[in-house]
């Protein structure tokens, strides 16, 4: 496993559908060693603090095996490493390999699986497309969050260390598959509740699904 690339990006105004928004999907690869903080990564920062960010989405990790499906699903588009919006592009870890609580190091820091990405209309502005964000979360390709553990360097090329596998085995497409799907497994449903790297929110409306299924 490995760290392919670190994007960064800052806030930007950008005009979409005649208004302008303020956002910092626009994320391009940088050089050298970078320092990963609590909250970003070094040259990074979130524009929305209300949906973006914070410890529990740190850093956003995209794997670099979902380019080529979305090199044929959008002929034309120009597709760097960082295009998704994430931080590390990453090989070898997929949504369905990595569990919610795995521990992972690269370079000095070390880090926790915590969430699957569920993408918002910033993602359609950065592709110029109103259905990007519906075909995103269709494809099931959602990339993951980690929290910081430790902070420190990492540097593109760095070795992913798998440090420990969290042992209720949930993986981050479980997770998504429990958000999207009409009926979700209630057995998995109860066992992410019980999961203590993910977010209070994910759990939250996981108990509301289950204690109110039509909710």
């Amino acid at each position: 496993m490995k760290l392919l690339s670190i994007s960064v990006g800052l806030p930007r105004e950008v005009e979409w559908r005649g208004n302008s928004v303020r956002t910092s999907i626009f994320k391009s690869p940088v050089a050298g060693r970078v320092h990963v903080g609590q909250l970003n990564v070094q040259g990074d920062q979130q524009s929305d603090l209300s949906v973006h960010g914070g410890v529990d989405k740190a850093v956003y990790v995209y794997p670099s095996e979902h380019y080529a499906f979305w090199s044929a699903e959008l002929p034309g588009s120009d597709l760097p490493w960082g295009a998704f919006g994430e931080n590390f592009t990453t090989d070898g870890l997929l949504e369905d390999g990595i569990h919610i609580g795995d521990r992972l190091r690269a370079g000095s820091a070390e880090f926790v699986v915590s969430q699957p990405r569920m993408p918002c209309f910033k993602l359609g502005i950065r592709f110029g497309r109103p259905d990007m964000v519906k075909r995103f979360q269709k494809s099931g390709k959602t990339g993951f969050y980690l929290a910081v553990v430790r902070e420190g360097e990492v540097t593109a090329g760095d070795a992913l260390e798998l440090v420990a596998r969290d042992e209720q085995g949930i993986t981050v497409a479980d997770i998504v598959a429990l958000y999207t799907a009409d009926a979700a497994d209630q057995e998995v449903m109860r066992r992410a509740i019980d999961l203590p790297a993910l977010p209070v929110s994910w759990r939250d409306y996981f108990r509301k699904r289950l204690w109110e299924p039509d909710a």
